[in-house]
């Protein structure tokens, strides 16, 4: 067995998260949840799990020492098991012992994972924290310089990472419900240890980042565009819900930093609230309303039935996706127009290409490239700036707008209309490019083409063209909303050649 830092990051065919994954301790919660429930035969698996785990894995040997934000997740869930257990403030000191464990080995490489401004700093920064307060307690070595470090980083990470307007540096749904996440179980436990507070700045910073999650989340379903990275991660599963339900997140983070619930009713996603002694008894958030999150390049279009996403480029931090102009619709709890995701980081070079690529957006594509150049595995060059940006209007019918130039001289302006019945797009395309397509990514369903219209039992698009060359036609593209799985489902492309306006009209 190797040392952690002899292990190439992409060693082999297969993608090291499926290593990774089960190493994480998700399911010492899971485990805990059912022996607080008088399941004894529950703990005995935990502690046969637990010892298994330790004996062959040696302390920073092999795959599952590589990665310091691995450590993190293993820290995080093994304090949130001892709270289960309530056994936080007396525990056994082969715990204490295993957590120190970890913190040695996050500890060398924090300033790796801060260069990485992503969730990796977030995490590490959470265990180091969380982990050296409750090691302090019991008289470690070492303990108060690691909670001092932890804190100094979360509360680097939350000014520089997160805007004010409440974006993280990913681009991503599913890793800015990790970073949220990760802070709420640090104030959770910040708060259950009776810590000193955090600064103003990086509680406003979560309030922001907090109030942005609500934007994106959808309430009947839960769900959530898959916009940006995913590549499935979810900590501190304590509800039955599924991975793509992100009411669970929202909740407690809406409670722990703005003070009220932003869920009325009771429901699953009150369950982390419960198991971590989080009160939920405040009063309630009114529904959030149609906004721009421009930090980040995101419009966000809310009618009663219906919203629309729009994300333009706003880069302050390295994109993972040529997501440029991408539109998300949903009605009704279902996610009619969208993303394709992720599928895996380890995937075949044209696979991972295809999906971080502009051909899996719903946008305009040019010259069959991507929008930006890409310049390595999870880095794209020539990052454009947008224009023509228009804030969120409200109104019987909600507009916004927004443009970019790409580094070839291709483009792209993009104005939607959202009315409680459907939609506006107009696509105004201009610059240098030989042939270009725009595609509409649809929900599985039946569709009907007849000439300029598909339509299904759900919804209808009527695309509307000033070339009279434009060609329409129906076929099939891949997606990923979870990671690993792929999935075919139908998509509109409409080819052209030449400067054109193409206007779609949405019904549903």
């Amino acid at each position: 067995m190797s040392n952690w830092w002899a292990i190439p990051d992409f060693a082999g065919s297969g993608d090291i998260k499926g290593v990774w994954e089960l190493s994480r301790f998700s399911w010492s919660v899971a485990f805990a949840t059912q022996a607080s429930h008088g399941d004894v035969d529950a703990l005995a698996t935990l502690n046969h799990w637990l010892q298994s785990w330790l004996q062959d894995n040696p302390p920073y040997l092999g795959a599952n020492w590589k990665c310091g934000q691995e450590a993190s997740f293993r820290v995080i869930h093994l304090l949130a098991t001892a709270i289960i257990l309530g056994q936080e403030r007396t525990p056994e000191p082969a715990l204490a012992k295993t957590i120190a464990l970890h913190l040695e080995r996050i500890a060398p490489t924090m300033s790796y994972a801060i260069g990485q401004d992503n969730n990796h700093g977030t995490s590490e920064a959470a265990a180091m924290f969380a982990g050296g307060s409750f090691l302090s307690a019991l008289g470690w070595p070492k303990a108060r310089h690691w909670a001092a470090t932890g804190r100094r980083w979360l509360e680097n990470r939350a000014r520089h990472l997160i805007a004010p307007d409440g974006s993280f540096s990913q681009y991503s749904v599913v890793y800015h419900r990790l970073m949220l996440d990760t802070y709420s179980f640090v104030e959770m436990w910040r708060q259950r240890w009776d810590l000193a507070p955090f600064s103003g700045t990086m509680h406003t910073r979560l309030i922001a980042a907090t109030r942005w999650l609500d934007a994106m989340v959808d309430r009947t379903s839960g769900d959530a565009p898959n916009l940006g990275a995913n590549d499935g991660v979810r900590i501190l599963p304590l509800t039955e819900s599924d991975y793509r339900d992100f009411r669970p997140s929202l909740q407690m983070a809406s409670v722990l930093f703005r003070g009220q619930r932003a869920i009325g009713d009771h429901g699953a996603w009150d369950a982390q609230l419960r198991w971590l002694g989080i009160s939920p008894d405040t009063t309630t958030l009114s529904r959030p309303a149609s906004d721009t999150f421009d930090d980040g390049g995101f419009h966000v279009l809310r009618t009663g039935r219906a919203a629309v996403y729009l994300r333009y480029p706003r880069f302050r931090f390295r994109p993972s996706q040529a997501d440029l102009l991408h539109m998300d619709l949903w009605v009704d709890g279902l996610n009619l127009l969208r993303d394709a995701g992720t599928f895996s980081y380890n995937a075949e070079p044209e696979t991972s290409g295809y999906f971080a690529g502009t051909a899996s957006h719903n946008t305009v594509q040019f010259d069959g490239r991507d929008q930006m150049p890409r310049l390595g595995r999870f880095l794209f060059g020539a990052w454009p700036k947008a224009h023509r940006v228009e804030f969120v209007s409200s109104g019987d019918t909600l507009r916004c707008a927004a443009a970019y130039t790409d580094h070839r001289g291709a483009r792209h302006h993009r104005e939607i209309l959202l009315r409680s019945h459907g939609f506006t797009c107009t696509d105004t395309i201009e610059g240098r490019f030989d042939a270009a397509v725009l595609r509409w990514r649809l929900l599985p369903d039946t569709y009907r083409l007849e000439n300029n219209r598909i339509s299904s039992n759900k919804m209808s698009l009527l695309i509307n063209c000033n070339d009279s060359d434009t060609k329409i036609a129906l076929t099939n593209a891949c997606e990923s909303r979870y990671y690993m799985r792929i999935e075919q489902i139908p998509t509109l492309e409409i080819a052209f050649n030449h400067s054109c306006k193409i206007v779609t009209t949405g019904e549903f």
